[in-house]
């Protein structure tokens, strides 16, 4: 675990806390979530690099070891998640009024397994600990959340994932799952900055019908009942948060709401109405459990339906996160201008390359020398000093 030098109040750390509907302080103050989130920062994504059929962390691994190779490709990915977010950014979400950050996580960065570069289970620690750090200096709560989950709890892109959520039938991947929240709630118990962690992003996706999506949601609460008592063991202190089934939007299959007493549920929406009607599901089952709801994900959509729909969720008591915070191209709180010549880059990328042949073929529409270039100069771009800030986004979010 980190130092101890987390803030304390009266005496007391200063934990959140599930009160009725709210989320409290140590002094029972409420707390409305009010933030962004880091995607693609450690769980990449191919569209927040202008890429469209190269989607999942996995895939745009390999397009860039075939332009590259595999040293550069490691280089480049060490160089991004020292640079993409740094504590500059921190103190800039900070300085809009936000007071919450969601970061999502890939299950590898605490495993030996091969990812962005290395295969060492303490590098989501070391990255974790700056967030912890900067949040602490600039006023932020921070909520976890495994974005990848082994096996994959969606069964797309989202989760790099086979195509299918295996987590949710594979016993070797749920004790892997439930291992790894037991070492990080183990190793961030008394860390109150932390507001609490997200157990899994949007599992099972809307792909399944019938029977097997049946099947499939009624296997997620019991799957989140036995993390969380094996979070339990090590941390008391911190909120759980459940995401709902079918992108963290079904939540019929939940029926054990006291199971702890400090659990909460998240959703997401992106489209639709901005109105209160349009969410009336959420806001019913948030009233039946008498729990706080949040939205953990929202965006992608004009500046005018993005403020209207805060001001539907404030109304409510439902708050929020906008996705994302940074990325390739607008619809997020700040942009990466791209380099001079990336869209050769993403044509290589976005070409066929399902054979050896097929890769030798795509090379020849970006260098290896070109590749390189582009890749740091996009990391470059990507450094808070060099971001574009799209403020009638942030207004949108309702902040500074």
């Amino acid at each position: 675990m980190l130092s101890d030098s987390t803030t304390e109040k009266s005496g007391r750390r200063d934990f959140l806390k599930v009160k009725g509907k709210d989320i409290v302080d140590a002094e029972g103050n409420k707390f409305f979530i009010r933030g962004t989130n880091l995607g693609n920062w450690l769980n990449p994504e191919g569209y927040m690099f202008g890429f469209k059929r190269t989607s999942s962390p996995h895939t745009i691994n390999e397009a860039f070891c075939q332009l590259v190779g595999p040293t550069e490709t490691r280089r480049f990915w060490q160089s991004f998640k020292d640079n993409y977010i740094t504590e500059r950014d921190f103190a800039f979400i900070s300085s809009l009024g936000a007071n919450t950050i969601r970061i999502p996580f890939h299950y590898k960065l605490f495993t030996n397994e091969d990812y962005m570069g290395l295969n060492d289970d303490r590098e989501g620690f070391r990255l974790i600990d700056s967030c912890v750090n900067w949040a602490k200096k600039h006023d932020l709560r921070l909520i976890l959340d495994m974005h990848d989950c082994p096996g994959g709890q969606s069964g797309d892109n989202i989760d790099d994932s086979f195509g299918y959520p295996w987590l949710l039938t594979d016993s070797v991947s749920q004790k892997q799952y439930s291992e790894i929240w037991e070492k990080i709630a183990s190793y961030y118990a008394d860390e109150d900055v932390i507001l609490g962690y997200e157990l899994a992003n949007e599992p099972i996706a809307t792909y399944w019908e019938g029977d097997e999506r049946e099947t499939l949601n009624s296997r997620l609460e019991p799957l989140y009942k036995e993390v969380t008592r094996r979070i339990r063991k090590h941390d008391k202190n911190h909120i759980i948060l459940l995401g709902g089934a079918q992108w963290n939007s079904y939540f019929g299959n939940f029926t054990d709401w006291n199971f702890d007493d400090n659990i909460m549920y998240t959703c997401h929406r992106y489209g639709g109405q901005p109105t209160a009607e349009a969410i009336e599901h959420y806001i019913t089952f948030r009233d039946k459990t008498g729990l706080p709801m949040y939205m953990g994900e929202i965006g992608h959509n004009t500046d005018e339906w993005m403020s209207a729909f805060v001001d539907v969720m404030c109304a409510n008591n439902i708050g929020y996160t906008f996705w994302p915070y940074k990325k390739i191209n607008v619809s997020a709180m700040t942009g990466i201008e791209p380099p001079e010549d990336w869209q050769k880059l993403v044509d290589f990328v976005e070409s066929p390359r399902g054979s050896y042949a097929e890769i030798r073929e795509a090379r020849k529409l970006c260098s290896e020398s070109l590749g390189r270039s582009l890749l740091r100069q996009y990391i470059d771009n990507a450094k808070a000093d060099k971001m574009i800030i799209h403020n009638s986004y942030i207004k949108a979010m309702h902040l500074k």
